[in-house]
């Protein structure tokens, strides 16, 4: 349970780091990506959710 608490707050740290430098014009802009490809996350999201269970 610790280790998923951990990988979350990783990727959440990651995500928020990579919108950040997007914000501040050292990335393209993550929007319209993110936009677009958003089903996606969910679907690996729960697809690693079932592996783990």
């Amino acid at each position: 349970m610790l280790f998923r608490s951990k990988a979350a707050a990783v990727i959440l740290i990651v995500a928020g780091v990579l919108l950040l430098a997007s914000n501040l014009g050292y990335l393209p802009r993550l929007g319209p990506l993110f936009h677009q490809w958003w089903p996606l996350i969910l679907v690996v999201v729960g697809a690693l959710m079932l592996m783990r269970r």
